[in-house]
């Protein structure tokens, strides 16, 4: 497959010359090294983590399955957190925490170390809860989800992370897959002013949960929750009941960490599983070095633990490094629009790490409103969770980081376990829209159906060489993980389009299946996406393909416009030859659908899936990690008009 690439190429900005003399990686030396010798390269990436044991293999790798740093043993807390209360960071703050009612805490390694250590005692004393079990995690964005996550590592029991937005069948669909032994939750999550009763969730989902034995509560109010004897325990007295000291569980390199859900095609979740070492050794390094991490930095990633950006880059990646991170507790546009730069201002935030979907709402609502924020602690900005389109780019890199501040656009997956492609701060020039080259040790093409390389242009994206992060399997399901991610090449096919340029940067173009078929045309959804939102008059765009008997396939848009702008016939028309003129007149929209919102998942995916289904009247799959259910309602009644 071959995927045309219609839109201009854009000019390269390179990155400030003090940003650059200061960055840790502004040399291509670690390219060097991983070119020279790529295990070699990630064993010396792996002995900057604290081993219990050192291993004797760095690879053994039989497609698809590898084992990175065989025969080593390691405990992912040990490096999150004691070797850190060893040294002069003990008193450092870990974790700082805000939720949108204003309530805050902040814990240093050395307390965080000290309730880590708590409830891992409780869970291996009082839930006989061993190595090896699994513990699914229903809570809030909240220091007691970290808590939590990390006491399931400390006792070598594999954690699996469920957002607390899905319904109570889908959680439990996942305690069966997994088959939990023990659920943490909260009594509630607080999210746009309104209480979710998370237990009463947990309660409904056991009612057809066998393996489940202990429910944990954390509770944040003095609301009585149902409470049944002998199988629910009070976090909160957990923590004060239990010593402060529990030593850490010895893992091999290749035991289970966590396993983490993502949707699947077929509508049944994927339980991806990433194991310990070699997840560790990616997740330290390419934090320190994407976010050119400092020990000064106060560091803000907004995803939620619920997704693998969470666990990666809020939690693992930043622990390991010893930095200092800021969770927030809310949605970008509640109590105000202004709250996320409310919060850079307050906390004096360095590092700022966000989804194209977030970036593309403040758009929205206009640069007036940050304006009225000091931004001047920001050095880093960062896009995650999709392609960002060049309009939205620019956006980012004028008004929030006033032109001084380096955008680290990362692709990577849950499959993936960590970023594979970015640029490097300090080293490379950014091109707005392009996401960038592949890190060091991580080999990446574009593919021909036939596995053939495409040098410069569009095709499929694969990662050729295993590494350290990959996923080992699918939970329960090997043929599966061999069938969705590995028989369509010999090696790892992503199930993203992309196309490299002559320089060796990719630029991503969203999911081959959503990739367009105009006229004989292969165009990706995302330089049509993109050029909608050069439009000063568009917010927001996501486009489908739809049947047409003369062209096979056309192009139906659903547009967000700015707020002030008014919906017509006549900016219909404008905008098709605003695409026809940017692009091409073969990209040209069919039609276009003004709506207030797209169906969006939490993290702020758009759900491409669900508006083809609605465009071709068919019955709608899993609704239930929406952020706006009732959108996709709204949506079918504009197309059924």
């Amino acid at each position: 497959m071959t995927i045309e690439s219609l839109y201009d190429d854009v000019t390269p900005i390179k990155p400030s010359k003090a940003f650059s003399e200061k960055a840790i990686i502004k040399t291509d030396d670690d390219y060097n090294k991983a070119n020279t010798d790529r295990l070699k390269f990630w064993e010396e990436q792996a002995k900057q983590l604290t081993w219990d044991q050192a291993w004797d293999t760095p690879l053994k790798w039989e497609r698809p399955i590898a084992k990175w740093f065989v025969n080593g043993k390691l405990n992912a807390t040990t490096n999150c957190l004691d070797r850190h209360i060893m040294s002069k960071k003990t008193d450092k703050t870990a974790l700082i925490w805000e939720s949108e009612s204003g309530d805050k805490q902040s814990l240093s390694y050395k307390q965080l170390h000290d309730k880590v250590c708590r409830l891992a005692n409780y869970l291996s004393q009082s839930c006989n809860i061993k190595k090896g079990d699994r513990v699914t995690l229903y809570m809030s964005l909240t220091p007691e989800l970290a808590i939590a996550v990390l006491a399931c590592a400390r006792i070598g029991a594999i954690h699996s992370v469920v957002f607390a937005g899905f319904s109570a069948e889908s959680l439990q669909d996942r305690l069966n897959d997994s088959e939990s032994v023990c659920i943490i939750t909260g009594d509630i999550a607080i999210r746009r002013g309104k209480s979710i009763k998370l237990k009463e969730i947990v309660d409904q989902a056991l009612d057809n949960a066998p393996s489940v034995k202990h429910v944990l509560v954390h509770k944040r109010t003095t609301e009585i929750v149902n409470w049944v004897n002998n199988r629910d325990h009070d976090f909160n007295e957990a923590l004060n009941s239990s010593s402060s000291y529990h030593e850490p569980e010895s893992m091999d390199s290749e035991d289970p960490l966590f396993i983490l859900y993502t949707s699947g095609t077929t509508g049944k979740p994927k339980g991806i599983i990433h194991t310990t070492g070699g997840y560790l050794t990616h997740a330290q390094y390419s934090t320190k070095i994407v976010f050119d991490l400092k020990d000064d930095d106060i560091y803000w990633c907004t995803a939620d633990i619920g997704w693998i950006t969470g666990h990666t880059y809020l939690i693992y990646g930043p622990l390991l490094n010893g930095a200092t991170v800021f969770m927030y507790e809310g949605t970008p546009d509640y109590p105000n629009e202004g709250i996320f730069w409310d919060l850079i201002q307050r906390y004096k935030i360095s590092i700022f790490y966000t989804a194209p979907t977030a970036i593309r709402a403040f758009m929205k609502s206009g640069e007036s409103i940050p304006e009225q924020y000091n931004l001047a602690s920001l050095r880093l900005l960062g896009s995650v969770g999709e392609p960002i389109n060049p309009e939205a780019w620019n956006w980012y890199y004028t008004h929030i980081g006033q032109k001084q501040c380096p955008i680290v656009d990362t692709w990577w997956q849950t499959e993936t376990g960590g970023i594979m492609i970015t640029t490097l701060p300090g080293l490379h020039d950014m091109k707005p829209g392009s996401a960038g080259k592949p890190l060091p040790g991580i080999q990446a093409q574009c593919l021909h159906d036939d596995g053939t390389a495409i040098h410069s242009g569009g095709g499929l994206l694969s990662l050729t060489e295993p590494w350290p992060s990959m996923a080992r399997g699918i939970w329960g399901d090997s043929k599966r993980f061999n069938d969705v991610y590995w028989s369509k090449f010999d090696t790892y096919f992503a199930g993203d389009g992309a196309i490299v340029d002559d320089n060796g940067y990719f630029t991503l173009l969203g999911r081959v299946d959503d990739v367009l078929n105009v006229a004989g045309h292969r165009i990706g959804t995302m330089e049509v996406e993109s050029s909608l939102v050069d439009c000063p008059k568009v917010a927001e765009a996501a486009v489908i393909g739809i049947q047409d008997r003369i062209k096979g396939q056309a192009i139906l848009a659903f547009v967000i416009l700015k707020e002030g702008i008014s919906e017509s016939i006549d900016l219909e028309n404008e905008l098709k030859q605003f695409v026809a003129k940017k692009i091409s007149p073969i990209a040209k929209p069919k039609a276009i659908i003004f709506t207030p919102d797209l169906p969006k998942t939490r993290s702020g995916k758009i759900m491409r899936r669900l508006l083809k289904q609605a465009a071709n009247n068919e019955t709608l799959g899993d609704t239930t990690s929406l952020s706006n259910p009732q959108i996709i309602k709204d949506i079918q009644k504009q197309l059924s008009k």
